[in-house]
């Protein structure tokens, strides 16, 4: 039902923003799903990208972050399918694999093996490389939506009266001299930086005279290391994939093997307090071997290489707070990792981001419903707030778990975390045996539910029992023996 909905509003739209334009800094996945919301509500969508984009769902430069696992949380796929109807069929097609959250993933966790069970809650397997150039050609099928690409932004235009933004900056490469002739304004009635972690935001916004926002910056020390593995032929398992989950503070490795589109694997190993996975041959495979289960190991034994070992050590948690700002320009738009970039161990950027391009339309459509004549006065201060409580659940689960780690830098856990990494010890143990826990928990971790799913009182009391059962346990016991010995006593 929700899928139609959304569809429907996108289809469904009257173009009250006749003759105006929108630009999008980056042709990342958050920039384009917001330039897919924006072609519903601007004649002109121009998508702005240093980096050439390939014909193919090959690698570029400017995505070396696409050699490794990509997570895309069910809750995503869902938005992901509303922008894009019919996309899922076409991954599929093009090899991607489905996969049950809760019984094609051989997945331990802290508390043990996760309970086998048909869930439902399937997820697709794929490379970021395929998913890119699979919405990157949707777009192009817009006619209002156009990409250019090897062009720099370097800055903001602002407006006459030192109010918002009319435009951007920015430079062309590889163009001869007296065509390029310096810098050129592009001028634009919104403006939307989806640039990620690298963005330049606040030093463009110090230009214009405003403040920069302040940052919170979250680091467990968390490397990884991926490659891809053909599938041995007959290879046989009852898994699709296997995740053996990090434990901190004491064990503080992780391996994650997913099957991808091509006959291929693609494996990803990580430890946090800097107990980085090597890139070379034999200490990548001395690592996998350190895991707590042989299962990754021993299934990549005989699987062929396909790819180098590609290292990254860039998995610091980032949020710039744009929401507190007491000034904020008007016609300016700040999005996924330009906002708020997770550590990306927990898979959550591609899912925010499309949960933030859904926030968009919103914000604009209820914007056409204040001005019909177009004024997007407020529009963007009260976009960024929205977007800062969407951001709030997942930095919360994601900075929560990084606290686990000894050697965390950016802050402490206050009590609240300290008592969630308990309640979830809990959680993880009740998962390996209790299919109802172990569902809730995945509805949480694709997204489709909230943290707050975990606190259903029919879930607060098995967590409660679970704790109190070995106190009472052990009370019991030793009553018994108080008894017998007050007893022995009485007779005497």
């Amino acid at each position: 039902m929700a899928t139609q909905r959304i569809t429907s509003k996108l289809t469904r739209n009257n173009n009250h923003n006749a003759d105006r334009r929108a630009v999008v800094i980056g042709g990342s996945m958050a920039g384009m799903l917001a330039a897919r919301v924006l072609a519903e509500h601007y004649e002109r969508v121009t998508v702005i990208e240093r980096d050439s984009f390939p014909e193919g769902p090959e690698s570029r430069p400017g995505t070396p972050q696409a050699r490794h696992l990509h997570g895309l949380m069910l809750r995503g796929r869902q938005i992901i399918e509303q922008l894009f109807p019919g996309l899922n069929d076409e991954l599929v097609a093009a090899g991607a694999i489905n996969i049950d959250a809760g019984s094609d993933i051989a997945w331990h966790t802290p508390g043990g093996w996760g309970v086998n069970f048909r869930s439902g809650l399937e997820v697709l397997a794929f490379t970021r490389d395929l998913l890119d150039w699979a919405i990157r050609r949707r777009l192009k099928q817009f006619d209002n939506v156009r990409f250019v690409e090897e062009c720099d932004v370097t800055g903001l235009l602002g407006d006459e009266v030192g109010r918002g933004v009319d435009g951007v900056r920015v430079r062309f490469r590889h163009l001869p001299a007296d065509i390029l002739a310096g810098e050129k304004e592009l001028r634009a009635d919104l403006v939307v930086d989806a640039t990620g972690r690298a963005s330049g935001m606040p030093q463009w916004l110090e230009a214009l005279g405003y403040e920069a926002p302040a940052e919170t910056v979250v680091n467990a020390h968390l490397g990884y290391a991926s490659r891809l593995y053909r599938i041995p032929a007959g290879f046989k398992a009852d898994w699709k994939a296997v995740f053996l989950q990090a434990a901190p503070p004491d064990r503080t490795r992780a391996g994650i093997i997913f099957p991808v589109e091509g006959d291929r694997w693609i494996l990803t190993l990580g430890g946090g307090d800097r107990d980085y996975p090597p890139t070379d041959e034999a200490g990548f495979r001395a690592f996998a071997r350190s895991l707590w289960s042989p299962l990754i190991a021993s299934s990549i034994s005989g699987a062929e290489p396909l790819s180098p070992i590609y290292g990254n050590r860039s998995t610091q948690n980032r949020l710039r707070h744009y929401e507190h700002l007491k000034r904020w320009p008007e016609r300016l738009i700040v999005i996924g990792d330009s906002v708020c970039a997770f550590n990306p161990v927990y898979g959550q950027g591609m899912t925010t981001a499309a949960m933030g391009a859904l926030e968009l339309d919103r914000c604009l459509r209820e914007q056409r419903r204040r001005h019909p004549d177009g004024d997007l006065t407020g529009m963007a201060r009260r976009f960024q707030r929205k977007l800062a409580r969407i951001n709030a659940a997942a930095w919360m689960l994601a900075t929560g778990e990084d606290y686990r780690y000894r050697g965390t830098e950016g802050g402490t856990p206050d009590r609240m975390t300290r008592f969630m990494h308990r309640y979830m010890d809990q959680i993880f143990r009740l998962s390996s045996k209790n299919t109802r826990v172990r569902r809730a928990f995945l509805e949480v971790q694709q997204m489709i539910k909230s943290p707050a799913a975990l606190f259903h009182p029919g879930i607060v009391a098995r967590v409660l029992w679970q704790t109190i059962k070995p106190w009472g346990n052990r009370r019991e016991a030793a009553g018994v023996a108080s008894g017998s010995r007050q007893r022995v006593s009485e007779t005497a």
